[in-house]
């Protein structure tokens, strides 16, 4: 009833929204979904109640100063209703609130239920306000004079109201508002920014990212999520996201540079293309950009810029359209320029790596080290037991990172996050598979006493850079360094920086270099680009060799997941393809793991459901009636960590706590396999987690064919 006045796709602005109703046995009930922008003023008459009968109107629906939304009593039903000429009398009336800020720049489904002897409010399905009132029925003469009503947005309170509806009904009768809101939910665009890779963040927020000329500008990458009201990835496989370059101050389009180049680049399988001849299609919610800038700051009076994201065909809408941070285009990087071509050999001839040679000083501050320090000196720490076994949980927002940690710890292990780190010292000092002849022999693994020549120096910057600066630092340590030499700087990372997982990239950086230059070989005889069909078998076919796993293969919905991670459509490059192997490889190695390796290959129960986004396991734990039981969670990859990131590789559960909110957290084994050595005392994993009082039960994901 009603929606016949709504705008396209059912959104409208709110100052239009009109409806009048037919009310019967003096009862109704309407819901909507609601999205107010951030120019919004305090307080707001949101609905007004409008009568045929009457030249003035009364507030129906509320939001205060504080942001607390609140339904009215009704004029010609309620004893308690307020004045119609004075628009403030409601604050001195009996009114059902929520008690709670109502969200700015959100799609919010909002219920109104009306009674001769009641109002309830219902925020998101749930009800939170109710209040008892007196009926004037019989009372008044007039009372029966309430027939029709007109709902709307008339403004003339003086204050500001920008927004939109979604979805508008109104039902004659009570209705179960709570059965509707979960039909038809609205949209957003938003910019998934853990995505981001190739952006530093300058100490005022801003984006800087390199740009300029052909030779000179990087790529960066950023996924955009489509999402409906309850934050769930949208399927729309014929929509198409576009990107486009505007000044941060005025949001106008930013010209093109003096040798007529588009601002916004576009790269797809190595070829550059205007951002608005290139748009990315919609993949499981998700699509993924690969950009440059062309345009320097500097060229634009050190102007700042910003990229618009929006899909067209859904709307000229706020709500579906979202914006970068302000971004500063430079010319060249504060730190060293990355190399290109990610696992090409250095062709100087050094023989012991350069401080000054790998990069300069990074001038990053010790509040962007993504690990450990901080989560070591906060105090909001439990530790709860479970059996012998300790499990360490920081209590801090959700996120994927190593600040929330469960850490599976036997019986003496060490749990302390500044604790020195266990069983590196005691590893084996033979040369890996991986290692060549001539690295066997060298006299460096020959000498009584083994050197290093990797300095505290280097050590000191390691822990302080990004994660672009440390990649190729470990790549030329690779090359040049012995296995032992690796394994004590593992060793004094993860001392000094206070967390494991770094020491455990470090020593994943030798094989993973070599494993994938040999199999990009393989690929690309001739370092071309080649197609993803025939590439991806032999991606596939080495993942299960370093996974141990040869009864599991990998599914087709875990293939397309590797595609959109590697960015690629039809084609592969060797840009790509190195993005692709910096994840899987610390996947698979982490499968192969004693303690991983057997629920991986559980079929049932199916304890982990393959290579899922975070999305899919959140949508999983979210039912067509709510959220499932406290307790129920899911097992799954980061797929926003990449090696030589600290969490790349790590299992995260993700689960619905005891406040039905959805959580994530790191589950963490060094110490229980930290030697290489098999545990025979070691409990398996799924009895430890099911032990965990926050987990009870293993969730299902149905994953679309």
């Amino acid at each position: 009833m009603g929606t016949d006045s709504m705008g396209s796709e059912g959104y409208s602005p709110l100052k239009d929204l009109r409806l009048e109703i037919e009310v019967k046995e003096r009862t109704f009930s309407l819901c909507f979904w609601v999205y107010l922008m951030n120019s919004t003023t305090f307080p707001a008459t949101i609905i007004q109640q409008v009568y045929s009968d009457i030249s003035q109107s009364a507030p129906f629906l509320v939001i205060n100063e504080n942001k607390r939304i609140n339904i009215l009593p009704v004029l010609h039903l309620h004893e308690e209703a307020p004045d119609i000429g004075n628009i403030s009398s409601w604050t001195e009336v009996p009114h059902a609130t929520a008690d709670f800020e109502f969200p700015l720049e959100k799609w919010v489904h909002v219920g109104c239920e009306v009674c001769p002897n009641h109002i309830q409010l219902q925020i998101n399905g749930e009800i939170v306000g109710k209040k008892s009132l007196s009926s004037l029925l019989n009372k008044e003469p007039n009372s029966s004079d309430l027939r029709k009503i007109t709902l709307a947005n008339v403004g003339g309170d003086g204050n500001s109201v920008h927004g939109y509806v979604h979805n508008f009904e109104v039902f004659p009768i009570i209705s179960p508002v709570k059965d509707h809101h979960l039909k038809n939910p609205p949209l957003k665009l938003t910019i998934d920014e853990s995505s981001a890779s190739e952006i530093e963040e300058e100490s005022d927020g801003v984006w800087g990212i390199v740009g300029g000329k052909a030779s000179c500008r990087r790529n960066f990458s950023l996924d955009v999520v489509l999402s409906d009201g309850f934050g769930d990835p949208v399927d729309k496989e014929n929509e198409q996201v576009f990107a486009s370059l505007l000044y941060a101050d005025t949001r106008a389009p930013v010209e093109k540079t003096i040798d007529e180049e588009a601002p916004l680049l576009v790269s797809y399988d190595g070829i550059e293309f205007s951002s608005g001849e290139r748009p990315s299609k919609i993949l499981l919610g998700r699509a993924s950009f690969k950009l440059k800038i062309s345009q320097l700051s500097s060229k634009c009076d050190n102007r700042l810029f910003l990229i618009r994201f929006c899909v067209p065909k859904l709307g000229d809408f706020p709500f579906l359209e979202t914006f970068s941070r302000p971004i500063r285009c430079i010319s060249r990087s504060r730190n060293t320029k990355l190399s290109t071509l990610v696992w090409k050999r250095p062709t100087s001839a050094l023989h012991q790596l350069s401080l000054s040679q790998s990069s300069a000083m990074v001038d990053e501050s010790l509040e962007h080290m993504q690990c450990g320090l901080e989560s070591t000196a906060n105090p909001l720490v439990k530790r709860f037991r479970v059996g012998h076994d300790k499990i360490s949980v920081s209590v801090q927002p959700d996120e994927e990172c190593n600040s929330h940690v469960w850490t599976a710890n036997q019986n003496e292990f060490p749990t302390s996050m500044d604790a020195r780190p266990t069983k590196f010292d005691e590893a084996d000092d033979s040369p890996s598979d991986s290692e060549s002849i001539g690295e066997r022999n060298s006299p460096s693994n020959n000498m009584a006493s083994r050197r290093y020549p990797i300095s505290d120096m280097t050590i000191f910057k390691y822990c302080l850079a990004g994660l672009a600066e440390r990649s190729l630092m470990l790549k030329e340590i690779a090359f040049f360094s012995s296995g032992n030499e690796i394994l004590e700087l593992a060793h004094h990372v993860s001392l000094y920086s206070g967390c494991s997982h770094h020491g455990n990239q470090i020593l994943l950086a030798k094989r993973l270099i070599e494993d994938g230059t040999n199999l990009w070989k393989v690929l690309s005889p001739n370092n071309h680009h080649v197609s993803w069909e025939s590439a991806v078998y032999e991606i596939e076919e080495k993942f299960m060799k370093i996974a141990s796993c040869d009864s599991r293969s990998l599914s087709h919905q875990d293939l397309e997941l590797l595609r959109r991670i590697a960015g690629c459509q039809e084609y592969l490059t060797q840009e790509s393809f190195e993005k692709l192997w910096c994840w899987v490889y610390p996947v698979a190695f982490t499968i192969s793991r004693d303690l991983i390796n057997p629920i991986w290959n559980s079929v049932a129960p199916k304890w982990i459901e393959g290579l899922i986004t975070k999305e899919e396991a959140e949508a999983s734990l979210r039912g067509p009636a709510g959220f499932q039981e406290p307790g129920t969670f899911t097992l799954r990859f980061p797929t926003s960590r990449s090696w030589p990131h600290p969490d790349a590789g790590c299992l995260i559960v993700t689960y619905v706590g005891n406040d039905y909110k959805i959580h994530h957290r790191l589950l963490s084994m060094d110490h229980a396999y930290g030697s290489g050595d098999k545990r025979t005392d070691m409990k398996p994993l799924q009895d430890m987690l099911l032990e965990e009082p926050e987990l009870s039960r293993l969730g299902r994901i149905i994953r679309s064919h």
